[in-house]
């Protein structure tokens, strides 16, 4: 199984910073040093056809390590880097058969027939989100990446689209990284190991039999 390492460096420098000395002062708290270089290393192991969930609190560094691990996974597609074609519909935006077209959409959780008369740029952001995912898995990709993982859908659709990824990976071997400070669609998406990024910095790596700790952290 391939494992991946994560190193994180962090370099802060400290300039003249009267107001925060004085907050310093008044909390009763160390003044920071003038200069500060942390480096943070985690290993994890991937296999294809697995789901990593990434989560954590606002703030904890949860898009600086996955783009950490997608800069490790060789063909990696983020499907908010694709650019979509705004000038035919949205069948139309799609090589290959009707029949695989229609496989992509429904993958993406973006099923109805509707959508497939409709322009880009008449979607909603939701389905537009979707689009995206849709063209991602129309390449065929080895691994795909994605940050705020269905944060922007209703939950239903959220739960919808997790569980198509999780048919996904298991049809078609595809590595699935998803980041997201919700953790409520673990049931539908069903990852092979999850990753907990912490304020602290710390990161927990979890597999199978250690999801219970999620709860705990």
């Amino acid at each position: 199984m391939p494992t991946y390492e994560i190193e994180k460096h962090f370099a802060r420098r400290v300039i003249s910073a009267p107001k925060l000395n004085l907050i310093n002062e008044w909390l009763g708290l160390e003044p920071p040093p003038e200069s500060q270089s942390v480096i943070q290393r985690s290993r994890i192991r991937i296999e294809p056809g697995q789901v990593v969930f990434l989560t954590g609190a606002s703030g904890s560094g949860k898009t600086l390590w996955l783009r950490e691990l997608q800069n490790r996974l060789d063909g990696a597609v983020d499907p908010a880097r694709i650019t979509l074609c705004e000038d035919r519909p949205v069948v139309e935006c799609f090589a290959g058969a009707w029949q695989d077209v229609l496989y992509w959409l429904g993958a993406a959780g973006l099923g109805e027939t509707s959508v497939l008369q409709q322009y880009p740029d008449q979607l909603s952001d939701g389905q537009r989100y979707r689009l995206r995912l849709a063209l991602a898995l129309a390449a065929n990709p080895p691994a795909v990446v994605m940050d705020e993982f269905c944060d922007r859908l209703d939950r239903v659709t959220a739960a919808v689209v997790a569980h198509q990824i999780r048919v996904h990976a298991d049809r078609c071997r595809t590595i699935f990284v998803a980041a997201s400070g919700h953790d409520d669609l673990l049931e539908d998406l069903q990852p092979d190991v999850v990753v907990v990024q912490h304020l602290g910095g710390t990161c927990q790596v979890l597999y199978p039999g250690q999801m219970h700790r999620i709860s705990e952290s």
